[in-house]
């Protein structure tokens, strides 16, 4: 037997607004037609409303289509049956006064513009309003823009009671509920602000239509084995209605539809009832009635195979009735219910099981034991989901198909990674080319990776991302060699250091710049001179293709540091240089940094030096004269006995200079003394005249 709600379908609101769009398509030929959102919550009507022109938009595009408005192409914007904001409201009337081709139809139901009046004239600044409703639905939203002073909105009744037992301030304070609520919870709020507020004022606003259809739904429910709830999956109303039914007939089933009616789901129910939401057309409502009344609809086979039984170890298919936050419960067309756990659906515990599943969808599961007393069966979805995704990693091992991991934690000797929900096992080995100190580095990280070895009975798998690394670097490194050539100039990076050089990356290969090509000294180490990440320029000296081995050069002209030297200094300069190796022939001393000269022990003091660490010590900085530089040998000598010889010298020529001046004076004085004899005798001395 099937009885049908007497009032299923179109709420007068609805009715309303999709009477006012048939007309408009019918009587507007050449006007282009839109409704503000959904203009109800029902996805099979608004597809149909879409094939034959009518678009849905949101607030933002109202401008544009009314902009775009002409005499040839005028535009109708219908406001939904749900309502809008107060704002939105005012921008649309700003809009068809502006463009005179564009105008707004409001098809608000009646029953909402009362909210919106209530909320408007019952609330100030120093008002409290509170709304039982969804905080997220078109007409809640519109309501709340009316409100003023403190508002406020819960979904059920116990949540308006813990905000209004938690409020310190008292204020004059307003109720009122969305007009698809649940009759249930506003009664339930209703009693409970009895023992709270005094004199608050208590709006009854669900719609009676609303409230008529889930008293029906509960009345029907009660005298049926299961229920039919027709409707839109966002409709509020609809919902509503479903929660009602579900609350006296366990197994009620929502759909959208006739193509999601599941007859397996009804088997061995001799009275079935059928309700429909407020967005729900009658159309739809008879395809339903009409498909279970059809004569493939047979009971007697349905009540047989309700009598089938289950048994512990099967896999079993079946359709979501309902969820509970720790629990879903599953029609399975058998005597017993499915119900499965939540760590039975998934491990992580602060999921909303909502987010998982929905009413009506389809699962499979393990059957992990059977009570018939209690007609109830554990099951268990994760066990099936497992041993899918362990089918999935064996196909994965024999395909070599490369696929994408995450990596999810840390462990001793690896990480755990996330391959198509399966955990696999990574070792450190595995994870790059190139050493992994840090293994907590790489979680969160995506790798693509292969899957290398599997444990049947363990049902354990290991993947590995280094496999694919080097087969791209083999890849990459082979075009790279296409292109190699001596000569060739590279920006490269220090990827390691041996004892007889360094290894760059040059873009895909790695090159070895020989000690003797880093320094143009003599280095015992690389590090020495560079440091692994550091970026060096680089050519190619030497390649060898069949080996696939690249020698590098690094040292420049003008790295070198005698070339440095002779393009500062000349012989004559006078520098200041550091003793830095001492040997039986005489010191060597640094002019600038790699720029080493000799003082032979001849050249260190004018004094026979038996030994030059007598005189000289490693560090001491002495002042020396270049005396020679051989370019053709890369060589320079260096002379502090210059000092002294010139010192000496000088010495020796204000001796010879002072000997001369005293040798001048004495001739002078034997001079002046002649002369001075001569004077003496002058007078005596007989001349002859002529």
């Amino acid at each position: 037997m099937i009885e049908l709600a007497k009032s299923a379908g179109f709420c007068f609101g609805v009715k309303r607004a999709t009477d006012c769009i048939e007309e408009l398509l019918e009587k507007n030929g050449k006007a282009k037609i839109y409704t503000l959102g959904k203009l109800i919550h029902n996805r099979i009507y608004l597809d149909e409303l879409y094939r034959r022109g009518v678009s849905s938009i949101d607030e933002s595009e109202a401008e544009k289509i009314a902009a775009a408005a002409s005499e040839q192409a005028p535009v109708i914007l219908v406001i939904r049956a749900h309502g809008i904001t107060k704002e939105c409201e005012g921008h649309l009337g700003e809009l068809s006064e502006k463009y005179p081709h564009f105008s707004v139809i409001d098809m608000t139901c009646p029953f909402v513009k009362r909210i919106h009046k209530i909320a408007d004239e019952n609330t100030g600044k120093d008002t409290r309003f509170i709304l039982l409703g969804n905080a997220e639905h078109p007409e809640v939203l519109g309501i709340m823009s009316y409100a003023k002073g403190e508002c406020a909105v819960f979904p059920t009744a116990d949540e308006i009671f813990a905000y209004i037992e938690g409020c310190a301030e008292e204020k004059p304070t307003v109720f009122a509920s969305q007009t698809t609520q649940s009759t249930f919870e506003w009664k339930k709020t209703q009693k409970n602000l009895k023992k709270l507020c005094t004199n608050a004022k208590i709006f009854d606003t669900i719609c009676n239509v609303t409230e008529n259809r889930q008293s029906e739904a509960e009345e029907i429910a009660r005298r049926s084995d299961a229920m039919i709830v027709i409707g839109g999956k966002d409709s509020s109303n609809t919902r509503k209605l479903y929660e009602a039914a579900k609350r006296h007939c366990p197994d009620t089933h929502w759909i959208e539809s006739a193509d999601q009616l599941c007859v397996t789901s009804l088997t061995g129910k001799r009275k079935i009832g059928i309700t429909a939401g407020a967005s729900t057309p009658a159309k739809l409502i008879m395809e339903v009635q009409s498909t279970m009344n059809t004569e493939n609809f047979d009971f007697e086979a349905m009540l047989e195979e309700s009598l089938r039984t289950i048994h512990t170890g099967e896999t079993v298919t079946g359709y979501v009735d309902a969820i509970e936050k720790n629990a879903i419960y599953v029609n399975l067309g058998t005597k017993v219910t499915g119900v499965v756990a939540r760590e039975k659906i998934t491990d992580d515990m602060s999921i909303d099981l909502h987010q998982l599943v929905k009413v009506g969808d389809q699962v499979e599961a393990f059957v992990v034991r059977v009570n018939d007393r209690e007609g109830t069966a554990q099951l268990d979805m994760r066990r099936v989901q497992n041993d899918k995704a362990w089918k999935a990693m064996v196909a994965l091992k024999e395909s070599g198909e490369v696929v994408d991991a995450t990596i999810t934690a840390a462990i001793k000797g690896g990480v755990l990674a996330d391959v198509n929900g399966y955990k696999v096992f990574m070792p450190a080995s595995q994870i790059s080319t190139e050493r992994v100190e840090d293994l907590s580095s790489v979680v969160g990280q995506v790798k693509k990776v292969v899957v290398i070895d599997i444990d049947n009975a363990k049902k354990r798998a290991v993947c590995s991302a280094k496999v694919i690394e080097k087969a791209e670097k083999k890849a990459l490194a082979d075009k790279v060699w296409e292109t190699l050539e001596v000569d060739q100039r590279f920006r490269g990076t220090v990827k390691n250091l041996i004892q007889v050089g360094a290894f760059v990356d040059i873009g895909g290969v790695d090159g070895l710049i020989p000690n003797s090509e880093l320094s143009w000294r003599r280095i015992k180490h690389p590090s020495q001179v560079v440091k692994v990440g550091q970026e060096v320029e680089v050519y190619i000296k030497e390649l060898d293709r069949e080996n696939k081995k690249i020698t590098l050069g690094y040292r420049t002209e003008e790295m070198d540091p005698f070339f440095a030297f002779k393009n500062t200094y000349k012989v004559g300069d006078d520098v200041e240089a550091k003793i830095v190796s001492i040997m039986p022939f005489g010191a060597f001393a640094e002019v600038m940094d790699g720029a080493d000269g000799l003082i032979h022990i001849s050249k260190i003091s004018r004094e026979k030096v038996a030994k030059p660490e007598d005189v000289l010590s490693i560090g001491q900085v002495v002042k020396a004269r270049i005396t020679e530089i051989d370019e053709e040998n890369r060589k320079f000598n260096l002379s502090m006995r210059v000092y002294e010889d010139e010192e000496y010298n000088a010495k020796r020529a204000e001796e010879r200079a002072a000997a001369k001046a005293e040798r001048e004076a004495q001739r002078q004085a034997e001079i002046e003394e002649k002369a001075k004899e001569e004077a003496e005798y002058a007078p005596y001395i007989v001349r002859t005249i002529d």
